[in-house]
């Protein structure tokens, strides 16, 4: 019994650990982009944005996937020469993916960027490619400290390349915009960052790995291990590529068809570049539903063993409601302040209305995440990752049919449809594993009350803020607007949330800050009760 509960708070706390680091990670990858715009503007942006998804399918796809089908695959045996051989056997593999992808990549440079549209783009290419030899390194360590339940070397590493990666990106480009480079130089610049950052991380875990005794692989079916890495790499990292995947489709695409409607090359960037400004907004607006795809579903796995006290069904609810809650509330704010967010983070408010349509997005992928994680916690990763590259196909088929009517705002529009159809196609396949009833009906109207009441004094605010200022376009007067309709905007929301009791008390301390929220909302709902 002790020994069963140990494992339970190591378990536990290994998850808090790498959430935590995660969402660090996620923090500053999506916040670097602003002062990276702020420095280069929306070709520089538009630059770098185009190459960045070809990095980043390897390192989430190795690093993330592989690393946690490696951790289990190793735990699925006690033999330490099976587990021996099942990492010499993914390295070895790893390895010649990687290199056959840096082949690829490095050598297809040229072709890969005139089928972009920008044959200037094939030096960036080719610096990217050589993030990907450092992969199976980074895929075996983080494998086996996670199969062991040793979490804080991943958390530190992750942290640690990711942060250089950042310094150096930001600390670079600032030294190659005042040194007079071109943009393209920049872009390179920038992504050597990347490159440098992950070997940062390799390092760091070569640190603190403990040597281990030697001991003689075992004969194992190959065939097998490969098999299973693969899929189950490619299941568990499935919804963490797809945004990078939908990034990729826009690089091939969004150029490409405004210059084939009629818009001049130069233009065409330059709009490519604010079209990005979305993606940082995003990522920040979807923290909340990443923060729990990873920290609510270890509960999920944990209270599915369990007999007794809480069932996992009432995780699975709560991971839904809250995902719907703050999801919608984060997108629909995102949306009412586009204009004022738009100009206080890259200065000038263009392509404000395309941005509102993309950051939609957020509600969506706050659907999306923990469902996956869900699904794939239980043992259904297959079906998910099916859905989210059907929804992958609808985005590229319908960029090209939007684009060139609507320009930018045709691209936003197919973000929202694909993945509109894969949150729908995952709630309906949810629903038939798990017939359950998710929310009430009445949770549903809540929401959509304190919505209304949010966009109202959202509103009120907006309107007082631009009889009263007379500069419209200055970050000092979009801070004045947007700041203090966050605050309002939240506090009339959470209030009404609360005074519905559309959540209990107990089911806000399983969340961050829960228990202040808990409290408060014993103390609006004392007179009821």
């Amino acid at each position: 019994m002790a020994a069963s509960e140990w494992n339970m708070k190591t378990f536990m706390k290994g998850a808090s650990i790498l959430t935590i680091s995660a969402l660090i990670v996620k923090l500053l990858g999506a916040v670097y982009r602003v002062p990276f715009q702020n420095l280069v503007g929306d070709k520089g942006f538009y630059i770098y944005q185009q190459v960045y998804p070809f990095i980043g399918i390897f390192i989430i796809w190795t690093t993330y996937g592989a690393a946690v089908a490696i951790s289990k695959l190793l735990a699925s045996t006690q033999r330490a020469e099976e587990r021996r051989a099942i990492l010499r056997l993914s390295f070895v593999y790893l390895g010649v993916l990687s290199l056959i992808a840096f082949a690829t990549l490095f050598s297809g440079a040229s072709l890969i960027a005139a089928l972009m549209g920008d044959a200037e783009l094939a030096p960036l290419l080719r610096t990217g490619a050589y993030v990907l030899l450092v992969m199976p390194f980074l895929a075996v360590f983080k494998g086996t400290f996670q199969s062991r339940g040793e979490m804080v070397p991943i958390a530190v590493s992750n942290v640690g390349e990711q942060g250089i990666r950042v310094a150096i990106i930001l600390i670079g480009t600032w030294a190659a915009v005042q040194s007079g480079a071109s943009l393209y130089e920049t872009g390179t610049v920038a992504v050597w960052g990347a490159v440098i950052g992950q070997t940062a991380g390799v390092i760091l875990l070569a640190f603190w790995s403990r040597k281990s005794v030697r001991v003689p692989a075992a004969a194992i079916d190959k065939r097998k291990v490969i098999k299973e890495l693969t899929l189950i790499s490619l299941s568990i990292s499935a919804s963490s590529l797809i945004l990078l995947l939908y990034q990729m489709a826009d690089a091939f695409t969004v150029l490409n068809l405004l210059k084939e409607s009629g818009v001049h090359e130069d233009m065409a960037m330059m709009e490519k570049g604010v079209y990005d400004r979305g993606q940082p907004l995003v990522q920040l607006g979807s923290l909340i539903a990443t923060t729990l795809a990873m920290a609510i579903v270890p509960l999920i796995a944990h209270h599915t063993a369990k007999s007794e006290g809480r069932s996992a069904w009432t995780f699975v609810q709560l991971t839904y409601r809250v995902a719907i809650m703050f999801g919608w509330a984060a997108a629909a704010g995102l949306a009412l302040l586009l204009p004022q967010v738009n100009v206080l983070l890259f200065e000038t408010d263009e392509g404000s209305f395309a941005l509102a349509v993309y950051c939609i997005q957020v509600f969506w992928l706050s659907l999306i995440l923990p469902l996956c994680a869900i699904l794939q916690g239980s043992g259904s990763g297959k079906v998910p990752a099916i859905l989210l590259l059907f929804g992958f196909g609808v985005k590229i088929i319908s960029n090209v049919l939007l684009i060139p009517l609507y320009g930018i705002t045709g691209a936003a529009v197919a973000g929202n449809i694909g993945f509109a159809i894969t949150a729908a196609a995952l709630l309906i396949y949810f629903k038939r594993r798990y017939p359950e009833q998710l929310a009430p009906v009445r949770f549903y109207g809540w929401i959509l009350l304190a919505t209304v009441a949010m966009g109202g004094i959202v509103e009120l605010w907006l309107t007082i803020m631009k009889t009263v200022t007379q500069d419209a376009g200055s970050r000092s007067v979009a801070a004045l607007s947007a700041f203090p309709a966050v605050v309002v905007g939240a506090l009339v929301f959470l209030v009404i949330i609360m005074k519905a009791r559309i959540l209990a008390e107990r089911d806000w301390y399983l969340l961050p800050f829960g228990k202040r929220l808990a409290r408060v909302q014993l103390l609006l709902t004392k007179k009821k009760r």
